[in-house]
C-alpha cells in the first residue's frame, strides 16, 4: 500500500505563521499534503514531489502516516438497475416537495456561476444570502436579467425555466 503523509504540527504551524520561509515549491507541497494523497499523487502535482517530500520529512514539517490510520480505499456506489423499456415511468412529486430551497439556491449560484464567470460575484453573494423563497425569487429575476445582457436572451430563457419555474 503506498504511504500517505500528513502535516505534523511543525508542519501546520508554518502553514499559519511561514516562520520557517519555505521556499514556494516546499510550501506548495506543504499546502497539499491532506493525509489522503500519497507521493504518487503529490508527484501529478508538484513536480519532483519525491524529493520535496523527502526534505519536508527530514525537517519534520510533514509524517508518513502509520497504515493503520490510511483512509479505507473508497466503496463503489450501488449501480441502480437500468429501467426496463416497457415499464411505466416513475410519478412525478409535485415540483414544491421535489426542489428544496437549499437545493434551488445552491443549484441557481452554481448555474449563474457557470453562466457569467466572475461577473457573476454580486448576484451570487446575494442569493446565497436570501434566507426565504420571497428573498430569492426578486434575486434570480435580477440574475436571469444579468444572464440576458451577457450571454443573450435564449441563455437567460433556460435560466429562467430551471430556476423561476421551481417553486
Amino acid at each position: 500500500m503506498p504511504t500517505l503523509f500528513r502535516k505534523t504540527a511543525k508542519g501546520q504551524t508554518e502553514i499559519e505563521t511561514r516562520a520557517h520561509r519555505l521556499t514556494p515549491r516546499l510550501r506548495a507541497l506543504l499546502i497539499l499534503v491532506d493525509g489522503k494523497r500519497d507521493a504518487a499523487a503529490l508527484g501529478m502535482l508538484v513536480q519532483q514531489a519525491d524529493n520535496l517530500v523527502e526534505e519536508l520529512l527530514a525537517q519534520g514539517f510533514v509524517e508518513a502516516l502509520p497504515e493503520a490510520q490510511a483512509p479505507p480505499p473508497p466503496v463503489p456506489l450501488p449501480v441502480a438497475p437500468a429501467a426496463k423499456p416497457n415499464a411505466a415511468p416513475a410519478p412525478k412529486a409535485p415540483s414544491s416537495v421535489s426542489v428544496d430551497f437549499d437545493t434551488l439556491r445552491r443549484n441557481a449560484v452554481r448555474a449563474l456561476n457557470d453562466e457569467l464567470g466572475p461577473a457573476a460575484e454580486t448576484i451570487a453573494i446575494r442569493l446565497e444570502r436570501a434566507r426565504s423563497m420571497a428573498e430569492l425569487r426578486p434575486l434570480l429575476v435580477q440574475a436571469a436579467q444579468a444572464v440576458a445582457n451577457m450571454r443573450g436572451r435564449s441563455a437567460a430563457e433556460a435560466y429562467a425555466a430551471k430556476f423561476l419555474s421551481e417553486e
